[in-house]
């Protein structure tokens, strides 16, 4: 049998293999290398693993029988179109922060814990894959408990002593959900006896009494809502994404909220079912009110926050209220808004967090705690770092959502499904709260292009290695802004599928 067949497989093996592996080694420099491979070797795995699924038919599904055991007794992987987008989206990241990652964490974190960075890095990134390919409920709690274990020690591995703060914050949140996240799994396993997603949402069809399969949606809808930080569940995001490793904030910042949005779309579409989720309850509306706390409430608090990865921090709680108010509209377009903004978001985020992690490490000498990017070390900063600074602004701008950035997408297609359902408020909403983003956008730009710089400083732009990762996703970012045919088109084609299989 030929590779192309144990693609599912080697997704999640090959990251997991090097974890132990560069903690074996012990060295740096060879962490470093094995890792970036193995997260290489991903992102080609989910290129091969879009490739084939472009093969199949309209709704065609790759499953692949771990030990090859048929499900439901065993645990299978399995890849829709949806899958396959949030797996480009997790590896593709993790290509691209990897090679950005030598510099950084020399100047962020102490170098006898590098090859533990590189280590946890791989953990994490097996989780996320793991969590996205896995068609089994139990493995999702597994998975993400493995990412999540993993995000913690990464968070925790800066040289600010506040990084322990947030990383123990995030630690007694993240277990909240993770508990919440197993009691629903465990009610739907004493529902229906398994734990493959796709027979169990053939038994809950066949479930006659509602109340427990409800109990089992709260539980699960309110554990991966703090996964995913919606607003009001959201208060261990903004300390994580500060104190963490710059390397580490861009690479939980683009994937790891989108993952854990992409497990509510997959437990609302093709488990519990669109009918009950959208049409028998009010969640829809409940979902609705707290997206527009999020994308006005934190985009608000980001105006007035003094340091840089504490404002796009809480904009990124905004930014995913964009995203749940998608999943309320109960609708083609407004779900393709959502799957388009994980990746839309991830990307410009990603590139905004590494563009201000190569202003720290401008800032930071060897060993030394690196400075926070207050605006008042920032004055000038255009002048200094022309590159950083006009990437920052494009990415910026796709936040805002102006039209030929990826950012307009999503907001385009949140605008339509709102005049579909008749919600003309809703637009001027959504137009509102993008208002908000270029206040807070509009702050860097101020600092950066019209304050003066102090006196004798010299231009000192962040090292090509940190520059050219960051700028391929500003690129990216603009890329995607202006020909849809991949994004809007996997997210449009996915959204039929699970709206298909929901009623």
């Amino acid at each position: 049998m030929s590779i192309a067949a144990h693609l599912p497989a080697l997704q999640v093996v090959v990251p997991l293999l090097a974890a132990p592996l560069v903690v074996l080694l012990r060295h740096g420099g060879v962490a470093f290398a094995v890792v970036t491979a193995a997260a290489w070797a991903a992102f080609a795995t989910a290129i091969g693993l879009w490739l084939q699924l472009g093969q199949l038919d309209a709704g065609g599904v790759i499953s692949y029988h771990i030990g090859s055991w048929p499900p439901p007794w065993g645990i299978e992987y399995r890849v829709d179109r949806l899958t396959s987008f949030v797996l480009l989206l997790v590896s593709g990241m993790a290509a691209v922060v990897l090679p950005y990652s030598r510099v950084s964490v020399l100047r962020e974190i102490p170098r006898e814990l590098h090859y533990l960075y590189y280590s946890m890095f791989a953990l994490c990134l097996t989780g996320l894959l793991g969590i996205t390919i896995t068609g089994d409920a139990f493995n999702i709690f597994v998975f993400l408990e493995i990412s999540s274990l993993s995000s913690y020690v990464l968070i925790a591995l800066g040289r600010d002593r506040r990084a322990l703060t947030a990383a123990f914050q995030y630690l007694i949140m993240g277990s909240i959900g993770a508990t919440f996240i197993v009691i629903g799994i465990g009610f739907l396993y004493l529902l229906t006896g398994t734990l493959n997603l796709a027979d169990m949402a053939i038994r809950l069809r066949e479930v006659e009494s509602y109340r427990p399969v409800l109990v089992a949606l709260a539980f699960l809808t309110v554990g991966i809502s703090l996964k995913l930080a919606l607003f009001p569940l959201h208060q261990w995001l903004p300390n994580a994404y500060t104190y963490a490793p710059s390397a580490v904030t861009a690479f939980l910042a683009a994937t790891a909220t989108k993952v854990s949005v992409y497990v509510l779309i997959r437990f609302y579409y093709t488990v519990f079912g669109e009918s009950l989720v959208f049409q028998k309850l009010p969640l829809p509306q409940i979902m609705l009110w707290l997206s527009l706390m999020a994308m006005f409430g934190a985009s608000f608090v980001a105006i007035f926050k003094n340091n840089l990865k504490r404002l796009f921090a809480y904009s990124s709680v905004g930014q995913i209220g964009y995203i749940t108010l998608g999943l309320s509209f109960d609708s083609v377009n407004g779900l393709t808004a959502s799957i388009v903004h994980l990746f839309n978001h991830g990307i410009a985020k990603g590139a905004i967090f590494l563009l201000i992690g190569g202003i720290v490490a401008s800032m930071t000498t060897r060993d030394a705690v690196p400075p926070a990017p207050t605006f008042d070390r920032l004055a000038g900063l255009a002048k200094r770092m022309p590159l950083t600074c006009f990437g920052i602004v494009l990415a910026g701008l796709s936040l805002i959502g102006v039209p030929g950035t990826a950012g307009f997408v999503t907001k385009w297609y949140l605008i339509l499904a709102a005049m579909e359902r008749g919600q003309w408020w809703l637009v001027g909403a959504i137009v509102l709260s993008s208002l908000l983003a270029v206040a807070y956008v509009w702050r860097f730009v101020e600092v950066a292009y019209f304050h003066a710089a102090p006196a004798g400083s010299q231009k000192n732009e962040a090292p090509l290695s940190m520059l050219i990762p960051a700028w391929l996703l500003v690129i990216a970012t603009l890329w995607f802004g202006l020909d849809t045919s991949f994004t809007v088109g996997t997210a449009m084609d996915a959204a039929q599928e699970l709206v298909k299989i929901g009623r």
